[in-house]
C-alpha cells in the first residue's frame, strides 16, 4: 500500500517543482474552477451531505459551501497582495544592502479532514493549499462515505493527479500515506489522533496544522443579556448535533440569570430547529449524529450524568438506531463525570452555577487551553479581566462559533487545541515558506567590519553596536 501511496508522491512532488515558477494568473484559474464546479454541483454536495449527517439543505449551504466559496473568494481578491514579496528595512546593521521576504510554496501537502463538516473541512484547506501553489493529496473520513465519494469525483473532475488526488479509506490508508516525506500535513481532528498526525510528522521534519478541539468554555455573568445569550448558544451549540469543534461545550452562569437562561433557551431550541412543531425526531432543520457508535458513547455520558445527580432542565430523548439525541441542556453537574471531563461533540450542554469569577478562570487555566472561549457580559471590567487571564486559539464577546467564517481574522487551536493557524491570508501563509532573500553589494559592506583581525576600532564599533543597535 504504501508504494502505491509513493509512486502518487512522487509524481506530485515533480510536479510541484513546476509550480514553483508558474504566474499567480495559474493558481487563480483553479481556485476559479474549483469554485466553479462547486456552483454547478450544489445538488450533489446536499445530497451526500444528508446522506451522511442528515443535514438540511439550507445547513449544508451555510456551513459546508459556503465556508468553502467565501475563502476562494477571499483568495481571488487578495492572492497578488499575498503572493507579493514584502520588502524590509536593512537597519543600521544591514546599511547597503536589500532584503525581502518571499512567499515560496512547500510543495507536497498532504490534508486529513474529519467527519463533521467533511466537505467545508477539506475543501478550505484545499483552496488555501492551491492559492499557495502546492500539489495535495487529500484524505477525507470514512466516517461520511457519501461525501467521500463526492469530494473524490470533484477532485478527478477539475484537477490532473499530478496536483491534487484523493485517498479514500480508513486507519491502514492514512497510516500509510503518514510514513510519505509531505513538505506539509493539515490535519483536523481530535487532541489525540493530532499526536499521532504530529508524531509522524516528526520523523520527516514535516510541518504541520493541526486544528483540534477539546473543551470550549461558556461564561455567562450576571450583566448579561440572558435571552440574547441563550438564542447564540442554542444555535451554535445545537448545529450540526453539536458536532463541531468550536461549540460551546460547556457552560458557567451567574445564578441571578439562570433561570431566564434557561427558560429562552428551551424556547429558541423549538423555534430554530422545530419551527413546524413536528418534534425534534422529526423535523427537517435538525441533523444526526454521525454514527450509532457515536450516539451510544453520549447516551452514556448522558446516563453517567443522570445517575450522579445531574438534572435534566430540557431535552433527554434519545435513539441510538436513529442517530438522534434531542437537545439536552444538564445542571448541577458532578464534574467528575465524563461529561464535564470529555469534549461531548453532540447536543448535550452541562452548565454550573458560580459565585466568584476567580473559580471559573481557575477551572479554565488549569485545564488544556480550549480552542475558543465565550464570554456573555456587559461589564467592560470582565471583558478585559477573562481576555487578559485566559489563554484560547480564539474568543468571542457575546456571540458563540462566528469567529470561524471571519475573513480577516486567523483561525487556530494552542497547544492541546491546535498548531498554526487557518483562513484568508493566514492559511495561504501556513501553507507557504516565508523564505528571506538579502542582497548584497559587490565591495565595501558593513559586514566587513566583522572580519578578523579584530583591531581596536573594530572591537570599539563592536562595544558600540551591543549597547545601542
Amino acid at each position: 500500500m504504501a508504494n502505491q501511496f509513493q509512486s502518487q508522491f512522487d509524481k506530485q512532488k515533480v510536479k510541484s517543482l513546476t509550480l514553483r515558477t508558474e504566474s499567480i494568473t495559474c493558481r487563480r484559474q483553479r481556485l476559479k474552477s474549483l469554485k466553479t464546479w462547486i456552483l454547478n454541483n450544489k445538488d450533489k454536495i446536499r445530497k451526500a451531505l444528508h446522506a451522511d449527517l442528515r443535514k438540511s439543505e439550507t445547513e449544508t449551504d451555510i456551513t459546508e459551501i459556503f465556508t468553502v466559496t467565501t475563502e476562494i473568494n477571499d483568495a481571488l481578491s487578495h492572492l497578488h497582495q499575498w503572493a507579493r514579496p514584502q520588502h524590509v528595512s536593512p537597519g543600521m546593521t544591514y546599511l547597503g544592502t536589500s532584503a525581502r521576504i518571499k512567499p515560496e510554496p512547500k510543495g507536497v501537502c498532504l490534508i486529513i479532514a474529519p467527519w463533521n463538516f467533511p466537505f467545508n473541512l477539506i475543501g478550505s484547506p484545499l483552496a488555501s493549499c492551491l492559492a499557495a501553489g502546492n500539489t495535495a493529496i487529500l484524505k477525507p473520513s470514512e466516517h461520511t462515505p457519501a461525501t467521500s465519494k463526492l469530494i473524490k469525483e470533484m477532485v478527478e473532475d477539475v484537477f490532473e493527479p499530478e496536483l491534487v488526488t484523493v485517498i479514500e479509506g480508513a486507519v491502514p490508508e492514512t497510516t500509510a500515506l503518514l510514513e510519505l516525506p509531505f513538505d506539509h500535513i493539515f490535519f483536523t481532528g481530535s487532541t489525540n489522533v493530532g499526536k499521532i498526525v504530529m508524531g509522524a510528522a516528526a520523523k520527516n521534519l514535516s510541518s504541520v496544522t493541526l486544528e483540534l478541539g477539546g473543551k470550549s468554555p461558556v461564561i455567562i455573568d450576571e450583566t448579561a443579556s440572558a435571552d440574547d445569550a441563550a438564542r447564540k448558544i442554542v444555535w451554535g451549540r445545537f448545529n450540526n448535533n453539536g458536532q463541531t469543534c468550536i461549540a460551546p461545550d460547556y457552560i458557567f452562569i451567574s445564578d441571578i440569570v439562570k433561570d431566564k437562561f434557561v427558560a429562552s433557551a428551551k424556547k429558541y431550541v423549538s423555534q430554530l430547529f422545530d419551527s413546524n412543531n413536528e418534534g425534534m425526531a422529526h423535523t427537517k432543520d435538525y441533523s444526526r449524529l454521525v454514527n450509532a457508535n457515536h450516539a451510544s458513547r453520549l447516551v452514556d455520558m448522558l446516563e453517567e450524568a443522570k445517575q450522579s445527580g445531574a438534572k435534566i432542565e430540557f431535552g433527554g430523548d434519545h435513539s441510538t438506531e436513529d442517530r438522534f439525541i434531542e437537545p439536552t441542556l444538564l445542571s448541577n453537574i458532578d464534574e467528575s463525570n465524563r461529561i464535564w471531563q470529555e469534549e461531548i461533540f453532540g447536543p448535550i450542554m452541562p452548565m454550573k452555577v458560580y459565585e466568584d469569577i476567580n473559580d471559573v478562570i481557575h477551572h479554565i487555566n488549569k485545564n488544556d487551553k480550549p480552542l475558543s472561549l465565550y464570554l456573555f457580559t456587559t461589564s467592560r471590567k470582565m471583558k478585559k479581566h477573562i481576555t487578559q487571564a485566559t489563554s484560547a486559539g480564539t474568543m468571542v464577546i457575546n456571540d458563540v462559533v462566528v469567529q470561524y467564517a471571519h475573513p480577516n481574522l486567523p483561525f487556530g487551536g494552542v497547544n492541546h487545541s491546535g498548531i498554526g493557524k487557518s483562513h484568508g491570508k493566514y492559511g495561504f501563509m501556513e501553507f507557504s515558506n516565508q523564505k528571506s532573500v538579502l542582497s548584497q553589494r559587490i565591495g565595501l559592506t558593513n559586514a566587513l567590519l566583522f572580519y578578523p583581525p579584530f583591531n581596536g576600532f573594530k572591537k570599539w564599533v563592536v562595544s558600540f553596536m551591543i549597547k545601542w543597535f
